[in-house]
């Protein structure tokens, strides 16, 4: 699949469902209504949506949500999905979560051939943890993040900055990182969906908090990618990999390699764009999948050159209706 731009997609990001156990500030308001259960595709529908994205060339797939792990069958999509790598069909399953359900799933996950995760966990301080996600236990992540490494996950903590609640404590959890053996990546706060606040008293820079960073830390350029928006640096104290994605400061559209879908089956070519194509129809109409791998390539044909984030005093309102949960985080 080859984009209007020559940029290559073979990187899908498909969300299992929009519900969650936690209520991020930056992601999703504090009263959700989430979607109908028949709006929703099914395990099998999923895994058909992936399957032809798979055909099509995509060779890394991302399982989110909102929370993955919250999905009544989903261990049995992913070791599914977990045999298309072992066939050879797919080069790497992964999946992001914010871990609450990680002490009872990370052994099952890595028995499906699940090698690494992303775990978004935005303070160590538990006060500070559930203020950011409303109702959320700091102790059970933790557990969860314990028995991810003792199943043998590789673990990136994924950060979200948020100005006046965790961007004086980025220092501590760099070094908890290096500690624990996770990586990090550190995000800006992105301007989707009516969260119940503004998004101006949310949003830092990330190039402010890396000046903070190396104050204290030498950061260290390398060529590394995960094949996702994150540039690295390596921290030379600790020897871990920190990412910084900065949809607003500094666009990485011109690389960009990915698509999204979400759980009811819209496919998103860009996160920061409106613009859509729904494949639950065609998914539904039939059990061939020509009809949805010829929908799937229409969206592709539409793939902007990038998107036009902005929060600033004339911007105080989200760029984008649609809530993060209900994209795909």
């Amino acid at each position: 699949m080859i984009d209007p731009f020559g940029r290559k997609i073979t990187y899908l990001r498909l969300s299992v469902t929009d519900r969650c156990d936690l209520r991020c500030v930056y992601c999703m308001a504090e009263d959700m209504e989430f979607l109908p259960k028949a709006e929703v595709l099914s395990l099998e529908e999923l895994e058909r949506v992936a399957v032809a994205f798979m055909r099509l060339g995509v060779r890394k797939l991302r399982l989110t949500g909102g929370e993955p792990l919250v999905r009544r069958g989903i261990m049995d999509l992913i070791a599914n999905l977990g045999a298309q790598v072992a066939a050879g069909h797919l080069d790497e399953l992964t999946l992001t979560t914010n871990g609450t359900q990680l002490a009872a799933h990370a052994a099952g996950l890595a028995a499906a051939g699940v090698r690494r995760i992303n775990v978004s966990l935005d303070s160590l301080d538990p006060d500070i943890f559930r203020q950011v996600t409303r109702i959320g236990d700091l102790g059970k992540v933790l557990a969860g993040l314990e028995a991810a490494k003792a199943a043998g996950l590789a673990v990136k903590i994924n950060t979200v900055a948020l100005k006046g609640v965790n961007g004086d404590k980025i220092d501590d959890l760099v070094a908890w990182c290096g500690e624990q053996g996770f990586d990090l990546t550190l995000i800006e706060t992105m301007p989707l969906g009516e969260i119940g606040g503004d998004r101006l008293d949310q949003y830092v820079p990330l190039n402010a908090v890396r000046r903070r960073l190396e104050k204290r830390w030498t950061l260290e350029p390398i060529t590394f990618s995960s094949g996702g928006p994150a540039r690295f640096v390596r921290v030379a104290e600790t020897g871990r990999k920190l990412g910084f994605i900065t949809p607003l400061t500094e666009h990485f559209c011109a690389s960009c390699n990915r698509v999204r879908v979400t759980c009811t089956g819209t496919l998103f070519p860009c996160l920061g764009q409106e613009d859509a194509l729904d494949l639950r129809a065609p998914l539904r109409a039939g059990e061939s999948d020509s009809g949805l791998q010829e929908a799937i390539l229409r969206g592709i044909s539409h793939k902007p050159e990038g998107h036009d984030f902005v929060i600033d005093h004339d911007h105080r309102r989200p760029a984008l209706a649609r809530y993060m949960s209900t994209t795909g985080g």
